[in-house]
C-alpha cells in the first residue's frame, strides 16, 4: 500500500519560511514523480511543483518561481519543499502526491494517483 505523509506545516508571519516534508512508503515503481499541491478554503487544487525520482528533475508553476524549491533523499524516501517570502495568500492546505512515471510529470492534479492527508500552512499578515 502506498502511503504518503506531509509534515512541517504551521502558522508563519508573512515573510517567513517553511519546510514541507512527504514521506512515500510502499511505492514498488522504480521510478516516480511527486507533485506538491494545495488548496485554499473555496479555490481548486493548485499544481506547484514536482520532481521526478531517477534524476531530480524539477518543475514549478508560474505562480511559485522564485519563492519554493523542491528536493529529494532518495535514501530517506523524502521529498521536501522549502517555501519562502510567504504571504498570506499562500494560506492553503499542502498536498503531496505520487506517480510512476517514466519522465517528470508536471503537477496536475487528475494525474497523481497517490495523495497524502494534507499539513495546514497559514501566513499572518
Amino acid at each position: 500500500e502506498v502511503q504518503l505523509v506531509e509534515s512541517g506545516g504551521g502558522l508563519v508571519q508573512a515573510g517567513g519560511s517553511l519546510r514541507l516534508s512527504c514521506v512515500v512508503s510502499g511505492f514498488t515503481s522504480r521510478s516516480y514523480s511527486i507533485g506538491w499541491f494545495r488548496q485554499a478554503p473555496g479555490k481548486e487544487r493548485e499544481g506547484l511543483s514536482s520532481i521526478f525520482s531517477s534524476d531530480g528533475s524539477t518543475y514549478y508553476a508560474d505562480s511559485v518561481k522564485g519563492r519554493l524549491t523542491i528536493s529529494s533523499d532518495n535514501s530517506k524516501n523524502s521529498v521536501y519543499l522549502q517555501m519562502n517570502n510567504l504571504k498570506p495568500e499562500d494560506t492553503a492546505v499542502y498536498f503531496c502526491a505520487a506517480r510512476s512515471a517514466a519522465s517528470l510529470v508536471v503537477p496536475l492534479a487528475l494525474w497523481y494517483d497517490y495523495w497524502g492527508q494534507g499539513t495546514q500552512v497559514t501566513v499572518s499578515s
